[in-house]
C-alpha cells in the first residue's frame, strides 16, 4: 500500500510547514512583483498608442452649407 505510506507522509508534513509559515511576513514575491509589472508596461503601452492616435485625429470640421452666414462668409453665431 504505497498510496497510505505517502498519505501519511502528507499528513504529518503538513504541520511542520504550518509551523515554519510566518503568517505576518509573507509577500507576493518574485511573481507578484512580475504580474505588476507585466501590467504596468502594458497600461504604459496602451497610453502611448492611444497618445499617439489622439494626436493624428483632426477636429477641425468642415462648414455646414446649410448653415446662416453674415455677410462677409462668417458663419453666424448661434442663439
Amino acid at each position: 500500500m504505497p498510496d497510505m505510506s505517502a498519505h501519511l507522509a502528507l499528513t504529518q508534513l503538513v504541520p511542520f510547514a504550518a509551523e515554519e509559515l510566518d503568517k505576518n511576513k509573507v509577500t507576493p514575491g518574485v511573481l507578484g512583483f512580475v504580474v505588476f509589472a507585466v501590467l504596468a508596461l502594458a497600461v504604459w503601452a496602451l497610453m502611448k498608442s492611444m497618445n499617439r492616435h489622439m494626436n493624428s485625429i483632426s477636429f477641425e470640421e468642415p462648414a455646414d452649407p446649410a448653415a446662416p452666414t453674415t455677410p462677409e462668409g462668417n458663419p453666424a453665431p448661434a442663439k
